[in-house]
């Protein structure tokens, strides 16, 4: 009977180790996953600043670019920056995401757009300063703020929902 509940007393010390050693290997599961939401939401916040058209305006400028030129170089860093991030999408939930596309494909329309309606020996000086007194004109163009603040809001549910 000793021997029984010696048996007995060892297997049940040895499971509930086992369980404690699982509840803690998904604790850490779980600490990996809400670190890689942050650091996703961190980047996309930096996407969205990298993109946003007053800083890329400012990082991009080329002095001596025409205006096709410089539409181009806008686009296309657009681009770059989108696709070096777009990983960061199956960490962040589907509403952050789609804020984050959308002011990609917004900040390219409104350059396209403003490009266009530009004469053809235009600079690159003259797209630059249509794209920001449109900026300073129309509340679409502060969709990087509304987009920064999302993202912002999203990593907080995260780090609330797990302290």
């Amino acid at each position: 009977m000793v021997a029984l509940l010696l048996g007995g007393g060892t297997l049940y010390i040895l499971f509930s180790k086992n369980g404690e050693e699982k509840s803690t290997e998904s604790a850490g599961a779980d600490n990996s996953l809400v670190k890689m939401q942050l650091q996703a939401y961190e980047r996309l916040i930096l996407l969205t600043d990298r993109i946003a058209l007053p800083n890329l305006i400012s990082r991009v400028n080329q002095a001596g670019t025409s205006a096709k030129d410089m539409q181009m170089l806008l686009t296309q860093n657009i681009k770059e920056e989108f696709n070096y991030n777009i990983t960061q999408q199956i960490y962040v939930s589907p509403d952050a995401w789609t804020a984050v596309k959308n002011l990609k494909e917004q900040n390219m329309l409104i350059i396209n757009q403003l490009a266009n309606l530009l004469p053809p020996n235009a600079t690159g000086m003259d797209l630059n300063k249509m794209l920001l007194e449109y900026l300073m004109n129309d509340k679409k163009g502060a969709l990087h703020e509304v987009v920064s603040e999302v993202l912002s809001y999203e990593a907080k549910k995260v780090l609330v929902s797990n302290p």
